[in-house]
């Protein structure tokens, strides 16, 4: 029980907060499945460091044919930090949500997403990883329409137009690799590629699947669909999605690329190294050309995904360390960051930085609690981003990547 908790926990959520839309009952029933979850994500982070890894098998197939979940002490932390994050969202949500956005099911979406989310982080199946990615594609599109503007569906358009074509790949690799080895559970898969890293079918597998990963997590040249769709809908929606979706999409490319493939091999090191500094480029280079501040924050989140993926590119113990540690801070530092946007916007009347002016003198508090997380996001010692950083360059320095480095 305690291993589905974490995914029963949200869909149940949903599905009360459905029956009870735009009543009352709603967002007590929101926030009572935000705690439960990461009450669950609690208990079952500390069951896993106790007693090690668990997995379970789900419905009457044994493993490698059935649907396996799997939980390390890496998903029991994702869904740790997605329960606190479920929370902070849903509290925001209680003054920045309107009514007709939560009519419309605001409190139900968010917690499907939730569910999708915390899925992903305890598959051990890769085609289960595929339908929870479908979960959260549907919440999240469902999310970013609730408004009806104008804005938001064309944003939305675009959102699901990429993310159509990810999931084509991934199917297509997901297809390929079960033609090769007759299995999709990742533990399975991990044996019945060794020694195959370079046969053609397991080369395009690969390939198909950073190709679909990349897209989800915003990797260049794929990330489009997010300065475009990030800044449209309603601040505690743009602060879930900051926090949580493109950092799946990491957590699959961390996962598929250490247990599935063999990271090392040159061809995939080349391709995630290329692709995460120029990500890293084309984010600090998209945040410095805009006025608005979820515009900004947007291109942030693919920079910082770029530091990521270069972690994971350099496949060294240290750099794979920064790697997680940089998912771990950027999640709770971008969550901040949009509910002070949000804060900002409401207190200013906009969020455009040219129109703003006089809020260190009229609110000092909102400036100390905006410049904490800003100053780690910039990686000023001694906050997270700066030693989120640190791991990753020392790991760059210690496989003489110079070019990565600098």
């Amino acid at each position: 029980m305690l291993l589905v908790a974490p995914i029963v926990v949200p869909l149940s959520t949903a599905i009360l907060t459905l029956l009870f839309r735009g009543r009352g009952p709603d967002r007590i029933i929101s926030l009572l499945g935000a705690v439960a979850l990461i009450f669950s994500g609690v208990a079952l982070l500390s069951a896993v460091s106790e007693n090690g890894p668990m997995a379970a098998q789900m419905g009457a197939w044994a493993a490698p044919f059935g649907i396996t979940l799997f939980v390390d002490l890496l998903s029991a932390t994702m869904v740790t930090i997605a329960g606190l994050v479920a929370i902070c969202v849903v509290v925001f949500s209680l003054k920045d949500v309107t009514e007709d956005e939560r009519r419309v099911g605001f409190h139900p979406l968010s917690h499907a997403l939730l569910g999708g989310v915390c899925g992903a982080f305890m598959t051990g199946d890769i085609f289960n990883l595929y339908v929870w990615f479908e979960v959260m594609l549907i919440a999240s599109f469902g999310l970013l329409v609730i408004g009806g503007r104008k804005d938001q569906i064309d944003a939305a358009v675009k959102y699901v137009g990429l993310n159509l074509i990810a999931t084509l790949a991934f199917l297509s690799g997901v297809g390929i690799l079960y033609g090769v080895t007759g299995t999709l559970n990742m533990a399975d898969l991990h044996l019945a590629l060794e020694g195959r890293q370079n046969e053609r079918a397991v080369v395009a597998s690969a390939a198909f699947l950073i190709f679909a990963f990349g897209a989800k997590a915003a990797l260049f040249p794929l990330f489009s669909w997010l300065p475009a769709s990030y800044h449209t809908p309603a601040y505690a929606t743009s602060a879930l999605f900051a926090a949580l979706l493109t950092k799946v999409g990491v957590y699959a490319l961390l996962r598929s690329f250490t247990v599935v493939y063999d990271g090392s091999e040159g061809w995939i090191q080349g391709i995630l190294m290329i692709a995460a500094v120029l990500t890293m480029i084309v984010g600090i280079s998209g945040a410095v050309s805009q006025t608005q501040i979820r515009r900004i924050f947007g291109f942030t989140i693919i920079s910082a995904i770029g530091y990521m993926v270069l972690g994971l590119a350099i496949y060294t113990p240290l750099a794979i360390m920064g790697a997680l540690f940089y998912l771990f801070h950027d999640i709770i530092v971008k969550a901040n960051l949009y509910f002070l946007s949000g804060v900002i916007a409401r207190k200013a009347g906009s969020e455009d930085i040219e129109e703003i002016g006089g809020l260190l003198k009229a609110s000092p508090v909102l400036a100390v609690l905006f410049l904490v997380p800003a100053l780690s996001l910039a990686g000023v010692p001694p906050l997270s981003g700066f030693w989120a950083k640190v791991l990753v360059v020392r790991g760059t320095l210690d496989a003489e990547q110079w070019f990565a480095t600098f």
